[in-house]
């Protein structure tokens, strides 16, 4: 019998196991999948690497700076700015600090309007100030904030928003404006980047940490007293439970938030629309795709050689087709993507959980009698959320079980 049972063997579940058996318990981790990772994982399709739904590092995460070989992980980075598509042309605006030979395609990109800009940095000015105080400020919808602030114009029409509609997975101005800060302070202080084998290395270099393997295609039927997991394999039985699956209330009564989705096309072709490592959006939002990028361009393992990669997000649900797509795209580029061969489409239902206003930025993860949660819908929407949380209901079983020398909070 393992002293606990992690149920789910996504970022959350696993680093909560990694923390559990370095404190010295025994770990039992259920997966019903065939694989680690929950929602990060990456399926390689003819030599392809295609991640399910377009998914990045920040390496300025605070918990993936602690938790997780960065370095071991060899991420390639994106550049840090964005490509603008709008009525046939195509404008830079890039982070003059990290990559400053983009300044004269920013300049002349008609987005750097002072009043605007200004406008937007005292906007964004809370998300480099510190964490708890940012957390404690009034919170409210980020539209409603946004206009309060006096940001308005192209600069958020054509670029901000888009942009956001991929990372939050929603365009309608509901996600908390705090949440939208925290993630701003990520990408104003690191570069995204994808690891050279895929965003699956993530879960990957968790679960080789363990000294017991994960259970793959076990599955969680029922939780019962004591406490114990029915499982596909039968009862077993533990001093705690944590349940770090999605969605949680599926085995206990816990409430938890809407899952917002999205859609992911690979396409595969051996010309790349564009030479650099930028993120592209519509300017004018005309279409389902939300944003795309060339992959191997930023990570040529993406890809085999000669080959490249291009992803392209549309929010889910949509009544999109895949032709729609690629007259997008070939908009978006400049070029037609309709020789394109798409590699596969992953439609990911589930893909974040929404964070309205005002933000609960961590919720409890002790259910009582030896149970307990992990999971972003605990913290935040991210992987920063997924890891803390499962560090979090680490400590909180330790305390559980009487052990000492764990402090209260996330470690």
């Amino acid at each position: 019998m393992a002293d606990v049972i992690v149920v789910g063997a996504g970022l959350a579940g696993l680093n909560c196991a990694v923390a559990l058996q370095d404190r010295g318990l025994s770990v039992a981790v259920l997966e019903a999948s065939d694989a680690v990772g929950g929602r990060i994982r990456t399926d390689v399709i003819d030599g392809y690497r295609c991640d399910r739904g377009f998914q990045l590092l920040n390496p300025s995460y605070p918990a993936a700076q602690r938790y997780v070989d960065l370095t071991a992980l060899d991420l390639h980075s994106f550049a840090a700015g964005v490509a603008v598509a709008t009525h046939g042309r195509t404008a830079v605006v890039a982070d003059p600090r990290r990559n400053p030979e983009l300044i004269g395609r920013s300049l002349l990109s008609g987005y750097v309007r002072p009043a605007e800009l200004a406008r937007l940095a005292a906007w964004a000015a809370p998300a480099l100030g510190k964490v708890p105080r940012l957390l404690a400020g009034r919170d409210e919808p980020l539209a409603e904030s946004l206009d309060k602030a006096g940001v308005s114009g192209r600069l958020r029409s054509e670029i901000l928003e888009p942009f956001l509609a991929g990372v939050l997975a929603s365009d309608d101005g509901t996600t908390s404006a705090a949440f939208v800060r925290l993630l701003l302070r990520a990408f104003l202080l690191g570069t995204p980047g994808l690891p050279a084998a895929g965003m699956t290395a993530l879960p990957q270099q968790l679960a080789a940490r363990l000294h017991d393997p994960v259970q793959l295609g076990v599955a969680a039927t029922a939780i019962a007293g004591g406490p114990s997991v029915d499982t596909t394999d039968g009862r077993l039985e533990a001093k705690a439970v944590v349940i770090a699956t999605d969605p949680a209330a599926e085995l206990v009564p816990l409430k938890t938030p809407r899952m917002k989705g999205l859609s992911t096309y690979w396409f595969a072709t051996d010309e790349a629309p564009r030479s650099d490592r930028l993120l592209v959006v519509d300017g004018n939002q005309d279409g389902p795709v939300v944003n795309t990028a060339v992959v191997s361009n930023v990570a040529p393992s993406y890809a085999p050689p000669g080959r490249h990669l291009v992803q392209a997000t549309t929010l889910w649900p949509s009544a999109a087709v895949e032709s729609e797509v690629r007259i997008q795209l070939s908009r978006m580029y400049g070029q037609s993507a309709g020789s394109w061969d798409l590699v596969v489409r992953h439609d990911i239902p589930a893909a974040l959980p929404e964070q309205p206003a005002p933000l609960v930025a961590r919720q409890s993860v002790e259910l009582g009698e030896g149970l307990f949660v992990a999971g972003d819908h605990r913290d935040t929407a991210s992987i920063q959320g997924a890891l803390v949380s499962g560090r979090r209901a680490a400590n909180a079983v330790v305390r559980h079980l009487g052990l000492t020398g764990v402090s209260a909070r996330a470690r």
